[in-house]
């Protein structure tokens, strides 16, 4: 069974969101949670809910990071419930981290405690947002605000793995977030990023707009942090402005009242389509482990899909298959003219294709500093 520890002490309003969160993904998801934070105040959310199905541990940690706090405050804190669930995982004894609240500081204490995969050169956030069709990965959605072009190379093909693992799309099409589909778009970053694209075997659409990151066109839109966090939050107030348009809207009149009533179950399933905690939390690919950022506002419910992310991109192996691809050719600009050889693109993909996904077995159990066993 896999375990996931979980920094209970991260997000607005935790540590109840989180506890239940965890406990909803300890009675559905069948994995094991582990739970890092201020022991009292854990243990009496735990107390709030009937015993899971699953195992949940608790992991003592003193400290906590708050969201005005610098990244900085993760090398200063060192009992902090961030830097103590990665810390479980540099030693083996989770597969994932999650965790919301602060995400410079997240992201900070995995740099400074696992590090980045081999050849990485810079770990970036994956968000999947919804689309027409199976959903549309953005990469960099925050991690990285100035980017080179080889840079965001590295991001289509980690984008472009995670969306043929992860979701299941067969040789996802690749393209570069920009102001126009016209060659002459775009600046120089979006320019030379997308000419290395088009030279590799990866499925390269050119330059797309914003508007095709819902439209089913494109499977990856890549881009560079600060376009991509930006983009976002967009998405996410026009996201929020509609659902309360429509809320006004059905309550306007005793007619759309019965509007609202007739028409109730597919408003539901088509809110669930555009709800941000169904699709839990945003892995940090490039990291030498599973680490996903959970919204500092996370539900439970989303708390529990970002637990669902981890489970999934450990069970898909994502990171072991990031490591094959960038081994076959040493770095991204081997050769020093930043280029994917077709070939060796051709061995990688074999490599997807006919590698096994074995389950992960569970190891021997370990005792921890919170007086449980993980």
């Amino acid at each position: 069974m896999i375990r996931i520890a979980v920094d209970a002490m991260g997000g607005d309003h935790a540590p109840g969101p989180v506890v239940e969160g965890a406990v909803l993904a300890a009675n559905e998801l069948g994995v094991e949670v582990v739970l890092v934070g201020q022991k009292d105040l854990v243990e009496r959310e735990l107390k709030r809910h009937p015993s899971p199905v699953s195992p949940i541990h608790l992991v003592a940690a003193s400290e906590t990071i708050a969201m005005h706090e610098s990244p900085s405050s993760t090398l200063r804190k060192k009992d902090s419930s961030i830097r103590v669930a990665f810390e479980l995982l540099k030693r083996g004894e989770v597969q994932a981290v999650v965790g919301g609240g602060n995400s410079g500081a997240f992201m900070a204490s995995g740099m400074f405690i696992l590090g980045k995969l081999p050849h990485v050169e810079r770990p970036a956030i994956l968000v999947i947002v919804p689309s027409l069709g199976k959903g549309t990965v953005i990469i960099d959605a925050g991690a990285n605000a100035d980017c080179k072009p080889h840079h965001l190379v590295q991001f289509g093909m980690m984008g472009s793995i995670y969306a043929e693992r992860a979701l299941g799309i067969d040789r996802p099409r690749v393209g570069v977030l920009s102001n126009g589909e016209e060659q002459g778009k775009g600046i120089e970053l979006t320019r030379v990023a997308t000419e290395q694209l088009h030279s590799t075997a990866l499925n390269c659409m050119g330059y797309v707009e914003g508007r095709d990151i819902t439209n089913g066109r494109v499977d990856v839109v890549v881009c560079d942090g600060f376009t991509g966090n930006v983009t976002l939050k967009t998405m996410e107030g026009v996201a929020s402005l509609i659902m309360s348009t429509l809320k006004d809207a059905f309550h306007a009149s005793h007619l759309s009242r019965l509007g609202l009533l007739l028409s109730r179950k597919s408003l539901l399933q088509a809110y669930a389509r555009l709800d941000y905690a169904e699709y839990g939390g945003a892995p940090l690919l490039g990291l030498n482990g599973v680490a996903i950022i959970a919204h500092g506002g996370s539900s439970p419910k989303a708390i529990k899909n970002a637990i669902r992310v981890a489970k999934e991109t450990v069970s898909h192996d994502v990171n072991r298959n990031v490591i094959e691809s960038l081994e076959s050719f040493a770095t991204v600009r081997g050769g020093g003219d930043n280029k994917f050889p077709r070939r060796v693109w051709s061995q990688i993909k074999s490599r997807i294709e006919t590698f096994s996904e074995k389950p992960i077995t569970e190891g021997e159990e370990r005792e921890t500093k919170g007086g449980g066993k993980v």
